[in-house]
């Protein structure tokens, strides 16, 4: 394997295995914490609007190799409207500071959405990293699923292959699409926690 994919895969498994500098605040099982967060217009949109709904949250930053990995080759778009147009509702969270160099305004880090046809139910501004935080969301991108009930019943990495390498995304379980799939089917999920990967997650003040 080339030196530099081989660096890619290294530093990949390492984010996902690091303990990171935000420690997990909550598990698989537990009641997900509510959140009031603004969207890329200024809108103000609260977790608790969705009660009765499954909810999908994604870390996201435009700047990390992995996130544009799932958006530039349209996995994670396609993603998205599987799961919308299935009735689920699908959060964009961006938790990246204000004084991070990958720090995207919100009509900026909105038109990059837009260009890659993304269609997430609302993009949210985490600036200070509070809801970051409370889930222990470590990495861009790092995935939770919320079931009607408000109970967390995913949390992990998108996908099983642990790299920035867009060819990996066919061999790979995409297992927000699978963990969807059982869960509107009413089945327990067969992968309910996973290991993130991607780039940490630029915090304001890293504890």
């Amino acid at each position: 394997m080339p030196l530099g994919r081989t660096l890619i895969l290294a530093a990949a498994v390492l984010v996902a295995q690091a303990p990171l500098q935000v420690q997990a605040a909550i598990a698989v099982g537990q009641t997900a914490p509510d959140f009031a967060l603004k969207d890329t217009s200024g809108k103000t949109v609260r977790l608790s609007d969705f009660k009765g709904k499954h909810v999908v949250l994604e870390w996201t930053n435009p700047g990390c190799p992995f996130v544009r990995k799932h958006y530039d080759s349209g996995n994670m778009p396609a993603t998205q409207k599987d799961a919308t147009d299935k009735g689920v509702v699908w959060l964009a969270i961006n938790s990246t500071e204000k004084a991070s160099s990958d720090y995207l305004e919100p009509t900026k880090l909105s038109a990059w959405l837009a260009e890659r046809k993304a269609s997430p139910t609302a993009v949210l501004m985490d600036e200070e990293g509070t809801t970051g935080r409370s889930y222990g969301a470590r990495t861009t991108p790092h995935m939770y699923i919320i079931n009607p009930q408000g109970v967390l019943i995913y949390a992990g990495g998108i996908d099983s292959i642990a790299s920035a390498r867009p060819s990996d995304i066919e061999k790979a379980t995409n297992y927000v699409k699978t963990g969807l799939a059982e869960a509107l089917a009413g089945k327990s999920l067969t992968a309910a926690t996973t290991a993130p990967y991607g780039c940490s997650i630029k915090y304001k003040n890293p504890a």
